[in-house]
């Protein structure tokens, strides 16, 4: 944008006017159906524009962090987004029933969970990207470029060894890009993240983006219930009669405290 470092995302849509042959400035970004973003006390960081789909991948191997998830899915949930878990990796049968067992709770919430081994198999995550513009978010070392490559070869994006010692995958992809996949689908690469902050959200926003707590918003005992162990808190009521899973409303409460990001 001229005059500017910021402004336009991943997948906006945008009126430009050519400079020269091969160069151009963005005059204007047209409206957007959708913005995913996560943001800090500082700052905030763009991820991407008018997305139809949030794909957010996690692996058997190296750990993935559990709360990230929940943060990616109230992001999405906020934009109105769907959500699309893919467990990468799934060839490694111990470490991925493991982490099956650790995401058949989404799965039961309505999340549709896809099992791929990108590297060998592709062919399971292509039903799931006809019609959408998706993009892959999740920590690195996950599989995000390898599942890229694999979909479009001539890409090339540079991947690397995850460390057995830290448990942890290096980053590889500094900047979001898309690519097309023929005519009714594309696709956003993102780079790893190791934090997903959520300063923007309301407490209020919060807790709707917790898909199962919509039937027992407002009907706590005080209005300004902030679901944290108040007194007569419908939250914490339907956890004690297992309409609730504990784990959630223990990741909402952690995400909720002051001072989260």
């Amino acid at each position: 944008m001229r005059g500017k470092k910021g402004g336009a995302a991943c997948g906006d849509r945008v009126e430009i006017r050519l400079t020269g042959s091969e160069q151009g400035v963005i005059e204007n970004i047209l409206p957007r159906s959708a913005l995913l973003y996560r943001s800090n006390e500082s700052r905030e960081k763009l991820i991407a524009a008018n997305v139809s789909q949030v794909i957010i991948v996690v692996a058997a191997v190296p750990s993935f962090n559990e709360e990230l998830i929940n943060r990616c899915l109230a992001a999405a949930e906020n934009q109105r987004i769907r959500a699309l878990i893919v467990l990468n990796k799934a060839d490694l049968v111990e470490p991925a029933s493991a982490a099956l067992a650790t995401l058949s709770l989404y799965r039961e919430l309505g999340y549709p969970l896809l099992q791929l081994s990108a590297k060998t198999d592709i062919e399971p995550i292509l039903p799931h990207l006809q019609g959408h513009l998706s993009v892959l978010v999740g920590q690195s070392g996950m599989g995000k470029s390898t599942i890229i490559n694999a979909l479009i070869p001539a890409a090339e994006r540079a991947t690397a060894e995850f460390s057995l010692a830290l448990d942890a995958g290096r980053h590889t992809t500094t900047h979001a890009r898309l690519y097309h996949l023929g005519e009714n689908a594309c696709i956003i690469d993102s780079p790893g993240v190791q934090q997903f902050g959520l300063r923007h959200m309301s407490s209020e926003d919060l807790a709707w983006g917790f898909i199962e707590f919509h039937p027992y918003i407002g009907r706590c005992k005080f209005s300004n219930c902030r679901h944290i162990g108040e007194l007569g808190c419908a939250l914490g009521l339907a956890v004690q009669q297992r309409q609730i899973d504990a784990r959630r409303l223990d990741f909402y409460r952690k995400l909720s405290a002051p001072g989260s990001v």
